[in-house]
């Protein structure tokens, strides 16, 4: 039995979920596999691919009957003043992204030991279709709480949410990692990149965006994996 009470879900919480609900969950025909999996209490590090916005919003909704979802978010959202109170009604945490923000770190160690559910993608950031790799943070942050549980959830389809009339097919499945558990011997960067492989190999790269940019991001996506891959056989030829 879970030493750690369920956690209340707040008003705030409920209320945008229920919010987005038409849009997410009707419009967007949401699919939610595997919700049993996520434990109703005790801290649980929830990892999930990151290829729109929206994605956080569908994880939320595809697992509101279980338990309220805290994700790390980039702090610039508190930045727009109707927002900020309701990603703090939420219990969303603020992160400064590429700026080794420990604060944001600490905090969610923190809640996550107190029994809480942390939602984070190990990205850092939607993808706009590249290969982007993952952020050692993640791993910081599941060693630091052992005993936390680690979840793996896919999402797709959120792409599609901006194409209207197109009509999304959203789907969210959430799954133990084949990878296994934390093992505390274990290199931060080694456990953010298995889990991150887990959950790309069913979640492929997606591009969002309606057509102009969509077809932005393909460019650039093309670009870069261009140049990685000259890069390569620079490395290669002077091997």
């Amino acid at each position: 039995m879970s030493e750690h009470a369920a956690e209340p879900i707040s008003g705030t919480y409920r209320f945008a979920m229920a919010a987005c609900s038409p849009l997410v969950g009707a419009w967007g025909r949401l699919e939610a596999v595997g919700p049993e999996h996520l434990p109703r209490t005790g801290p649980v590090l929830l990892v999930g691919n990151h290829d729109s916005h929206w994605d956080p919003v569908a994880v939320g909704i595809a697992g509101r009957e279980r338990r309220q979802i805290r994700a790390l978010a980039k702090a610039s959202l508190w930045d727009i003043k109707p927002l900020g109170p309701v990603l703090d009604g939420m219990g969303q945490v603020p992160i400064r992204r590429g700026a080794g923000d420990a604060g944001a770190l600490d905090s969610a160690i923190s809640q996550l030991r107190a029994g809480a559910c942390i939602g984070v993608f190990p990205e850092g950031t939607i993808s706009r279709g590249q290969t982007l790799r993952a952020r050692s943070g993640i791993g910081r942050l599941a060693l630091s709480v052992p005993e936390a549980r680690l979840l793996c959830v896919t999402v797709s389809g959120t792409v599609d949410i901006v194409r209207f009339p197109r009509r999304p097919q959203i789907r969210v499945e959430f799954f133990e990692p084949a990878s296994g558990q934390i093992d505390p011997s274990e290199d931060p960067g080694e456990l953010s990149r298995r889990l991150l492989a887990e959950i790309r190999e069913r979640a492929p790269i997606a591009i969002p965006g309606r057509r102009r940019k969509a077809e932005r991001y393909r460019l650039a996506a093309e670009a870069a994996q261009r140049e990685s891959a000259q890069e390569a056989e620079g490395e290669a030829a002077i091997g």
